[in-house]
């Protein structure tokens, strides 16, 4: 049976537990467990994105609270700019990033252009803690590290902030590079020009047919819900009112409705996977 550490794993955003896996690898157990638990007692009182660093302050041993900031080596414009041109190459990864979502390949973009999104180790997170602990990281730098991972959690393009380019920064040089690529594919031509054609109809027969394949990361087919439909539809009308048929009676038939759209979307999934009833495991 799996441990709750392991559970708690699993549900993690991959970008989050990328970035605690660097803890992992930190070889002080016991200081690294006194900072978890720092984290979990709520020692932690605030964390702050300031420009390109982190400024945080935990409750110690003293009154009052240490002061902590945390930064990663910020890219330059240049690199910005050839990361921004690769992103923008590929539809899918511009797509996720404008909805909020990490790729889960982008690593690859980023070692593409020479760099790295994520530190590869520890020591390549700078850090200052007001503590006189002379290590580095000290109890009080782990504590904020775990609780980083709930910021990106919420936000993945923190990590792109740490880097040197905002949120809107990044979303904007997104935007502006895809719109330059579309209309580059557009071909403009003068009025009365020998060339000009007539504007296109618009043939509403063929509006919703695709002759084209899909790119396969574009699509993700799975069934709904259980019992999404009859839930939304909520308690059935009868004739007469339910108070005039038996309890029992209304169960069997609720059940046996709940069995037709289960098969119902069974199917509609094998049929979108283009699968026969022998094919299904």
């Amino acid at each position: 049976m799996a441990n709750l550490s392991d559970t708690l794993k699993t549900n993690r955003e991959w970008w989050v537990q990328q970035w605690l896996d660097l803890l992992d690898k930190y070889r002080f157990k016991k200081r690294l467990e006194r900072g978890r638990n720092y984290a979990r007692q709520g020692n932690v009182l605030s964390i702050e994105f300031r420009s390109r660093k982190v400024i945080a302050r935990v409750q110690g041993s003293e009154t009052q609270p240490y002061k902590i900031s945390l930064w990663l080596d910020t890219f330059s414009d240049d690199d910005w700019n050839f990361v921004f041109d690769t992103l923008s190459e590929r539809a899918i990864f511009s797509a996720k990033l404008l909805a909020g979502e990490m790729p889960t390949n982008i690593e690859d973009i980023f070692a593409a252009n020479g760099l790295r999104l994520f530190p590869f180790s520890l020591p390549e997170i700078a850090s200052r803690c007001s503590c006189p602990d002379k290590a580095n990281p000290c109890k009080h730098v782990i504590a904020v590290y775990h609780l980083l991972g709930d910021r990106f959690a919420d936000d993945p393009f923190l990590l792109f902030q740490l880097r040197g380019r905002s949120k809107h920064e990044a979303i904007a040089e997104l935007r502006s590079r895809r719109g330059t690529a579309i209309a580059s594919d557009e071909t403009t031509i003068e009025p009365g020009a020998p060339e000009a054609r007539p504007p296109a109809t618009l043939d509403l027969s063929s509006f919703w047919r695709y002759d084209q394949p899909l790119d396969p990361s574009l699509i993700a087919i799975v069934p709904s819900s259980e019992n999404a439909v009859l839930d939304i539809l909520g308690s059935m009308p009868l004739a007469g009112g339910r108070h005039s048929i038996r309890p029992t009676d209304i169960a069997a038939l609720e059940s046996f409705l709940k069995q037709v759209y289960a098969t119902a979307r069974d199917r509609a999934v094998m049929t979108a996977m283009q699968l026969d009833d022998e094919d299904t495991p």
